[in-house]
Order: C-alpha cells, then structure tokens, then sequence
C-alpha cells in the first residue's frame, strides 16, 4: 500500500531535493494584497538560474508565500500541482482581484479639473496619473491635459491657441497662470 501525500505537489515533485550548495535568495513576501503577477515576475527573475528545475521553483516559491496566501496555499487539493506553470495559473487566479490595471494615456481623459480644484493641484492630479503610463505618447498626452480643462478657464485659450505646446510648455504655462492666480 502506498502512501499519498497531503501536499499539493505531486510525489515527483516532493520527492525533488535542492541542488547541492543552494541557497534560497531573498524574498519579499506576498501577502495577499498586490499583484501576483508582479510576484511571480519577481520570483522568476530572482530564481533565472533554475528557471529549467521545475520542482525547485515549486517548491520554493511556496515559501515565499505568508499569512492568508500560505493559508490558501495549504487548501490547495494534494497533487494537484505538477509544475511551475500549472502553480503559477492557480495562484494569479486565485489573487487576479489585485492586479494592477495597465493604464494607457486614453486615461488621462478621465481627468478633469475640478471647478474648485487650482490649477497647481490640477496639475500635480495630472502629473501622478501620467506617471503610471508607460510609453506616454507627448501629443495625446498634452491633449488630454488641454482638453479636460474648463473652456472657461484662461489657461484653456492659451494652450488652444499655442502653436504646437509640448507638455513641459504646457506645465510652464499652468505654472505661470497658477503664480497669477495666487497674485490676485
């Protein structure tokens, strides 16, 4: 009669011991709260050099999981993890509510200064969203930054009216109005 494991990995994998003079690099720990695609991400490219020992990186990114995610980890069916790729699908699955949302600079139409937002707040606003974008693109960025002020507003008329304004032009001139306004 043979013995089956209650652990999640199959006996192959279990059976699997480090290679000699191994040492486990460090970690940061998930928790549960962030992305596990950037989890998994970091793992990877911290374990690179065992990349093609399956069993070892099962193994071990299992100990980079902490409180509730090493809960989950242990719920997990016995044997029903045979590899790297079956591991890492269940576990993004299971936290997929965390991951970080990649933001294009079609979102930075969504921000309108509010009426009564100042322009240097406005602009700081706007700074941090563009921030998160990667690849921005400088002509659709500055519109965005044009458009989505009130029509009302001075500072609009301005940028409308500038011939071809980069964004740094754009921010300068912000910063001008908002030294005016401030002046009043």
């Amino acid at each position: 009669m043979t013995s089956t494991s209650m652990s999640p990995f199959t006996n192959e994998i279990e059976r699997t011991d480090p290679p000699r003079r191994f040492t486990m690099p460090h970690f940061t720990s998930y928790k549960g709260d962030k992305d596990p695609n950037r989890h998994i991400k970091h793992y990877c490219g911290t374990m690179i050099l065992y990349m093609n020992n399956d069993a070892l990186m099962c193994k071990f990114f299992a100990t980079t999981l902490q409180g509730e995610t090493q809960d989950w980890f242990h719920t997990l069916p016995p044997q029903s993890i045979w590899s790297f790729n079956k591991l890492s699908f269940v576990f993004t699955k299971e936290y997929s509510s965390n991951r970080s949302i990649k933001m294009t600079a079609g979102h930075l139409f969504s921000i309108i200064k509010n009426p009564w937002e100042t322009i240097r707040d406005y602009v700081k606003r706007f700074k941090a969203k563009k921030a998160k974008i990667v690849g921005w693109n400088e002509n659709i960025t500055t519109a965005a930054f044009r458009n989505e002020l009130p029509t009302e507003h001075p500072l609009f008329g301005k940028l409308i009216m500038g011939e071809e304004l980069t964004l740094a032009i754009s921010y300068a001139l912000a910063e001008k109005h908002a030294l005016w306004d401030e002046a009043k």
